[in-house]
């Protein structure tokens, strides 16, 4: 019982930070700049598509962890809002013929489907620079330009060349041809555990995080991080289409080398619960003000059914 109330709670606390995270969303492309109405109806379709809104979430969450209060909260929602633009952009490129070639994302027509493959490139193009216009703004909401500036930069290493760019590059040239599980590793450590160790220090630093605590919340994003993709591999096999809001078995359909396939599916949930509990243990070593809400979020990760 008191399982399920956890769950229910940090659902509840998840639901509360999207809407806030979606709200701060619609006025975070501002209505006075000169955009071509159809690339901002493209940006928009699949920044107002949906979604758990983990990695937003994260952000917040941390920011809170460190002080034990809501400090610089417009700073953090401004960030917030920076990592949703920069995952929305990943996933809209994703989606395209060239890469996975998927119809649907969240229950909803892909962009490129909508807008064409052009308009989806675009789209995804502007919403990755525009991110970084957002983290910006951050030193105007109560961070320092030396923390904005940190941020900043770590948003281009994880997102970029060595971070999830690379990743998907990685996961592109080794479709098909992975042997060895580093290789899956460091696919999904670099495709999505990347963008959620930005997500989780970066809020951490607006709340005033120490280098120590930086340290250990990497280790906590890194693994909550690869804990979620491998759970992602194994919902495509036993999920609901309907909840996941895509078909499952698109991964066997494709041939992708996944967790399952390379360790079988009782080991993978091994693997995610195993990692699950490292990265609770780094957040108890933090010693943060109020650790309560990251646990949850780790739990809530492993127990997810879409």
């Amino acid at each position: 019982m008191e399982a399920r109330d956890a769950t229910a709670t940090i659902r509840d606390y998840l639901q509360h930070s999207a809407s806030e995270t979606q709200a701060a969303l619609a006025g975070s492309l501002p209505a006075g700049w000169d955009v071509p109405g159809r690339l901002r109806e493209a940006m928009h379709y699949s920044l107002d598509a949906g979604g758990k809104r983990i990695r937003p979430a994260l952000v917040l969450t941390a920011a809170e962890a460190v002080r034990g209060f809501a400090s610089d909260r417009e700073a953090a929602l401004t960030v917030a809002c920076a990592v949703e633009y920069i995952h929305t952009y990943s996933l809209i490129h994703d989606d395209l013929p060239a890469m996975d070639n998927d119809d649907f994302r969240r229950g909803k027509p892909t962009n490129h489907k909508v807008f064409g493959e052009a308009m989806a490139i675009l789209a995804g193009d502007a919403l990755l620079t525009h991110a970084f216009k957002l983290v910006a703004d951050a030193a105007a909401r109560g961070v320092s330009a030396e923390t904005a500036l940190a941020i900043s930069g770590e948003l281009a290493v994880l997102a970029g060349a060595s971070g999830m760019v690379g990743g998907q590059v990685a996961d592109m040239l080794g479709e098909q041809g992975i042997t060895a599980i580093r290789e899956l590793e460091y696919i999904h450590l670099h495709k999505t555990s990347d963008l959620i160790i930005f997500a989780v220090k970066s809020g951490a630093r607006i709340g005033g995080a120490n280098a120590r605590q930086l340290e250990l919340l990497e280790i906590y994003g890194r693994n909550i991080g690869l804990a979620f993709q491998i759970q992602d591999d194994i919902l495509d096999l036993v999920g609901d289409a309907e909840k996941l809001g895509k078909p499952t078995n698109s991964d066997v359909e494709q041939r992708k080398v996944t967790y399952p396939f390379l360790i079988g599916m009782e080991e993978s949930k091994s693997l995610v619960a195993s990692l699950t509990e490292q990265a609770k243990t780094a957040i108890i070593e933090a010693e943060l003000a109020d650790p309560s809400r990251l646990l949850q979020i780790a739990d809530y990760l492993v127990h997810r059914d879409h």
